[in-house]
């Protein structure tokens, strides 16, 4: 365990943690949409996208505050194996960024 390995496994948590709060608000942004959808249309799909976006949205609020409880208290693994479990991490926060943009910008329009 080094402190090179240290750093750079808190850095990746740090950017997922900051991922993660970019989703949050991104679906949050849908939720609005889709409970505003809901009220006009009252149909069962925009049930089903109020449900969508509560559900990973718990996720996402969910695994900011592991991963900030983790670093807060220092728990976080610090062998080789566990830098690719962070990265892998941050990746499927990323893929969610980039989908949650998308989805964003064709239900704005």
């Amino acid at each position: 365990m080094t402190l090179e390995l240290i750093f750079i496994n808190r850095m990746i948590i740090l950017a997922a943690v900051i991922v993660g709060i970019a989703n949050v608000g991104l679906l949050s942004g849908l939720f609005y949409f889709y409970w505003n959808s809901y009220h006009e249309l009252k149909s069962k799909f925009t049930t089903g996208l109020i449900y969508f976006a509560v559900i990973l949205l718990v996720q996402n609020v969910l695994a900011i505050m592991a991963l900030s409880l983790f670093a807060l208290l220092g728990i976080e693994m610090h062998e080789r194996g566990a830098t690719e479990v962070y990265f892998v991490l941050l990746l499927v926060e990323t893929a969610q960024l980039i989908a949650f943009t998308i989805l964003f910008k064709i239900t704005w329009d």
